[in-house]
């Protein structure tokens, strides 16, 4: 047996291990998200859209390097801002027990409710940043994935939307700095669904 036809199952077996692990992580993630625990909450799954966002934006460049000369530099970016997104998937919901395990034991309740607000603005800027980016993908992308950059946008906002009330939430009050920055982000990235040429036509089903 020749040495290809040896290791073409071998790669075969990993690719699908691969993708059996990544669904296991999301089964993971949505069914601690739907159960009694204290968290994963909104936030986490603020941080999750996000990266989902990210992700179509990769997608998209992935399949403009054709006609986009900025398409590797977006892709790399976009895959930045998804890996960092899913970071905060677990920075948000370790920093919520955190401040719970500090409000019980007394010890360092300020830096642990410091977390809880700056977590959340963490994934408003990283949202906000891939929305940019959606909004770059769709007027220069490939036009067959106009769509799947629309949505990517429309995901984007949403996670920054949310992630910028939970920072209010958090904070308790309206006089801080940080609600201003996760407010005007959130606003910025909405508005660019309503840019010219961030809507039309997605060219047809077809991809590539």
């Amino acid at each position: 047996m020749s040495i290809c036809a040896s290791s073409s199952p071998g790669v075969s077996r990993s690719s699908a291990t691969t993708e059996e692990q990544a669904r296991r992580r999301l089964d993971y993630l949505l069914s601690k998200i739907a159960s009694k625990a204290p968290a994963p909450a909104s936030g986490s799954a603020a941080a999750a859209v996000a990266a989902t966002a990210a992700a179509l934006v990769q997608k998209v460049a992935l399949l403009s390097r054709k006609h986009w000369p900025e398409a590797d530099d977006i892709h790399r970016r976009a895959e930045e801002l998804r890996l960092h997104s899913e970071e905060l998937i677990e920075r948000d919901s370790m920093a919520y027990l955190a401040y719970v395990d500090a409000v019980r034991s007394g010890a360092d309740v300020g830096a642990a409710e410091a977390a809880t607000v700056d977590i959340p603005l963490d994934i408003v800027k990283a949202a906000a940043e891939v929305a940019v980016l959606a909004e770059r993908s769709v007027s220069q992308g490939n036009p067959k994935l106009r769509a799947d950059a629309v949505v990517a946008g429309m995901l984007a906002s949403a996670a920054a939307d949310s992630a910028a009330f939970l920072v209010g939430v958090n904070l308790g009050e309206t006089d801080d700095a940080r609600l201003d920055e996760a407010q005007r982000l959130a606003r910025e990235a909405s508005a660019r669904l309503r840019s010219p040429g961030a809507r039309g036509s997605s060219g047809g089903p077809g991809r590539g």
